[in-house]
């Protein structure tokens, strides 16, 4: 099933191939995609394949009344995820999902991400219950017409705000596109762009570090506005391996999801 160009499924271009209860498969394409603000090639997509992945699985299988929202996600990436991905260009991304023990008050759900077969990543997402809300939200419809956006700071609506110092800073735009059905950025969304600054920041000199392991909390609700932003700041860079943390601030200043990225050369 293919989502609509206007919802922020069908903008990072999500195609779900199996949904059932305690399973899912969905695909995205991945290659040849940007961090904005270092130009190099990312694989910060797949934070939203898994999020649509394994928050699906943990929602299907949710008491009545309730509804699910992430609360962690999880990502380790093979050490050639990178190359896997660039290598078959015309080939997304697959992520199998499926629950992992029983549900009680926080489901979890673990993901495999292969591209024909060859694994590029295994994850996690753990959601919390919430009361199932009054309404959601509703795209206008969409005649499914046209192609993805060229850039990834386009689908993520994002903006670079700071690239030269030692925080890197992606701005979070006000675009309802990229908001979920509670009117709020989506999970998979924010946790791309929090891999991006992160990666960002520990790859300032010219020796590539390598992604290899992100790890999101979400702690409240997040919205684009003037003043939301992704901030990204190492913690240490080493000969071999560094270590960055990032958050999502709101308008309001505080902080709504942090993140940690573990990257090698």
């Amino acid at each position: 099933m293919r989502f609509p160009l206007n919802t922020p499924l069908g903008r990072m271009g999500i195609e779900s191939l199996d949904e059932t209860p305690g399973h899912c498969v969905a695909s995205i394409p991945a290659a040849g995609l940007l961090n904005p603000l270092t130009g190099a090639p990312t694989l910060a997509p797949l934070a939203m394949l898994v999020d649509h992945t394994g928050g699906l699985v943990n929602h299907s299988r949710r008491p009545a009344g309730t509804w699910t929202v992430s609360s962690e996600l999880a990502i380790e990436f093979a050490p050639d995820a990178a190359e896997i991905v660039a290598s078959a260009p015309q080939i997304p991304v697959l992520a199998t999902g499926s629950e992992f023990g029983p549900t009680i008050s926080a489901p979890l759900a673990v993901c495999e991400l292969t591209v024909e077969d060859r694994l590029v990543a295994t994850a996690t997402v753990r959601s919390v219950y919430i009361s199932a809300p009054d309404h959601t939200i509703g795209w206008p419809d969409d005649p499914d017409e046209g192609e993805l956006l060229p850039t990834l700071s386009e689908r993520l609506s994002v903006e670079v705000a700071e690239s030269g110092g030692a925080t890197k800073t992606l701005r979070q735009l006000s675009d309802p596109v990229v908001n979920n059905s509670l009117g709020i950025v989506h999970g998979g969304i924010s946790a791309a762009a929090l891999e991006l600054v992160a990666s960002a920041a520990v790859n300032d000199g010219e020796a590539v570090l390598r992604t290899a392991s992100l790890r999101v909390n979400y702690l409240r609700q997040f919205s684009g506005g003037p003043r939301a932003r992704y901030e990204g700041t190492a913690i240490r860079v080493g000969r071999t391996m560094a270590v960055a943390d990032a958050q999502a601030i709101g308008d309001d200043g505080k902080t709504a999801l942090l993140a940690r990225v573990t990257a090698y050369r």
